[in-house]
């Protein structure tokens, strides 16, 4: 529900060692990437269907979704990504905003299991927020907790990876702060898919952008209009 704040989390000790076993980090290729769009103006751009997207996913999105996060991973085996967000206005969707982004530092697998450095390939809403930082005005439910912060025997560059965090909603329980450890489809599925901070290169999983780009989508992705992420490589995503 709109406006709806949660308390700061207290977790327990095993809560945080699953965390830090789970968060998103490790090294990959850096990846440049290019600056962000605005939407298209000329008709003949906007769209009936999310563009990149073939019938396999496209079947996956909900009717009343009416903004989608897709996520253009560059290749099966490949770090590098790109970000965009689409807004539905009638019948058409409407490219809103893009922005360069990282993945697994593995890629993409249709079958994921945890530790296999891999992102999930799928359809997934986007039902809680959160991070280290405050609040910087999100639409969806947002919980600060320090707990979230990620741990300080990575790498210094990845230290604010988790300031602001959105949850994909895989294998989670959604309307749960984004660490919660609940995995309805047991641990070995893995879990924790987050969209975070880029720290310049591949993920454990997670999806990463900018601190702008988070703080834009933060303050847009919007629950009365039913948000979801599309993600995976191009060629997974179009068949």
């Amino acid at each position: 529900m709109r406006g709806v704040r949660r308390n700061a989390v207290t977790t327990t000790a095993l809560g945080a060692l699953l965390l830090l076993l789970g968060g998103c980090g490790g090294p990959g290729p850096a990846h440049p990437g290019s600056p962000h769009t605005k939407a298209a103006d000329k008709p003949a751009d906007r769209p009936t269907r999310i563009p990149g997207v073939g019938d396999r996913l496209q079947r996956r999105v909900p009717a009343d979704a009416r903004q989608v996060l897709a996520v253009y991973g560059d290749g099966r085996d490949s770090a590098a990504a790109t970000v965009v967000l689409y807004a539905k206005r009638g019948s058409v969707w409407d490219r809103v905003r893009g922005w360069p982004a990282h993945n697994g530092k593995k890629g993409w697998t249709s079958d994921h299991h945890e530790g296999d450095r891999r992102s999930p390939v799928g359809v997934f809403t986007l039902s809680d927020a959160g991070g280290v930082l405050p609040d910087p005005g999100a639409r969806l439910p947002y919980t600060r907790s320090a707990a979230i912060a990620a741990p300080r025997w990575w790498p210094r560059s990845y230290w604010h990876d988790f300031d602001y965090v959105i949850a994909v909603d895989y294998n989670r329980v959604e309307g749960t702060p984004p660490n919660d450890q609940t995995r309805p489809e047991g641990y070995a599925r893995g879990g924790g898919i987050w969209l975070h901070l880029d720290h310049g290169s591949g993920t454990s999983g997670c999806v990463s952008v900018s601190e702008a780009a988070m703080r834009y989508l933060l303050r847009t992705l919007d629950p009365d209009r039913h948000p979801v992420v599309v993600m995976g490589d191009r060629a997974d995503l179009s068949a």
